[in-house]
């Protein structure tokens, strides 16, 4: 039996800028953090000459090539596990689709799993680099390379990503006390909504290859918004890291008419009026988790509470994608 385990994360700040369409010209920067949400790959050795795969769905079949779930066939081709005999069931504790770049921490889980089968050791960055081979370039999805570099690194972390795919990796240079202070005051509600990430940021990514003024400016603009971010919290202003997370998401709202509909809005100035000193909807937007800043955390949680948001409270992994359990 292996176990294991790859954290979600939250984006600080430069969200949009790790899409190759963009960073190929232009390159990319962004700060994220690994959170204390994870998704879970167990791998099982069986004596029944059958592969074995549970998800959302079950699917049980004789060779890998049969495998409905393309992450999941991608990944065992690559890594070179054989089937059947293998039974690889998937957890996670917060569902796919809610903006916390679930798919980035189950490919990673899913790769360090099988590479400790076959008793290879990985690093975290060429970990991050197969789990994006797999889903930008044998499975072609228009995404970002955050989430599987997240993932497999941990922390709260920065990245360049240069026009020749490399990705430069280095932690956060923030003190402790504005650690806690950051960890304490950032609060997740659960909108209700669940979206596709990929089918969010195709019109991004076509754009992009348009070379369409706009969203090259919004672009432009949201790395420098990651810039400023980067030195907001290193010089331990959360006040303005705020402020800018709030540009950051009337920025974004500008790349599609899916970021945010009536309701989010409505959500997003309730929370303003009520201790929120800034906030933005994770991830590609359209649904998912807004997260705010605040420090007035009991006012802001009883009127999210009210209006029928779930809150899910956090703190930050350091650990990166990490072998749990082997027996």
């Amino acid at each position: 039996m292996i176990v294991v385990r790859s954290p979600l994360r939250i984006s600080l700040g430069g969200g949009g800028t790790d899409v190759p369409s963009y960073y190929e010209d232009h390159s990319g920067f962004l700060i994220a953090a690994a959170i204390d949400k994870y998704v879970y790959i167990t791998l099982h050795q069986t004596f029944v000459k059958e592969l074995i795969i549970k998800y959302s769905k079950l699917e049980r079949v004789k060779s890998i090539d049969q495998v409905e779930h393309p992450i999941i066939r991608e990944a065992l081709k690559y890594v070179g596990v054989g089937a059947p005999y293998l039974e690889i069931t998937s957890m996670a504790d917060i569902p796919a689709g809610t903006g916390l770049g679930s798919s980035g921490s189950f490919t990673t889980a899913l790769l360090k799993a099988l590479h400790t089968l076959q008793k290879n050791l990985i690093h975290p960055r060429e970990l991050a680099e197969q789990a994006c081979h797999i889903e930008l370039n044998l499975l072609k999805e228009p995404i970002g390379k955050q989430d599987q570099y997240i993932a497999a690194y941990g922390g709260i972390t920065c990245f360049n990503f240069l026009p020749n795919h490399e990705v430069e990796a280095w932690p956060l240079k923030i003190d402790q006390e504005t650690l806690f202070n950051l960890e304490d005051n950032l609060l997740l509600f659960f909108t209700g909504y669940s979206r596709s990430a990929s089918n969010i940021l195709q019109e991004q990514d076509k754009k992009s290859k348009m070379k369409d003024v706009d969203m090259t400016t919004n672009l432009h603009f949201i790395k420098e918004l990651g810039f400023k971010s980067k030195a907001a919290l290193e010089n331990g202003n959360l006040t303005e890291f705020a402020n800018l997370m709030n540009i950051h998401w009337e920025q974004k709202k500008q790349r599609s008419n899916n970021m945010s509909n009536s309701e989010i809005d409505s959500w997003y100035e309730l929370a303003k009026l009520n201790g929120a000193l800034g906030g933005k909807m994770i991830g590609a937007g359209g649904g998912g988790f807004l997260m705010f800043y605040s420090e007035d955390k009991i006012r802001l949680r009883h009127v999210m509470q009210k209006a029928g948001l779930n809150e899910v409270r956090f703190r930050f992994d350091f650990s990166g994608t990490q072998l749990v359990a082997q027996s």
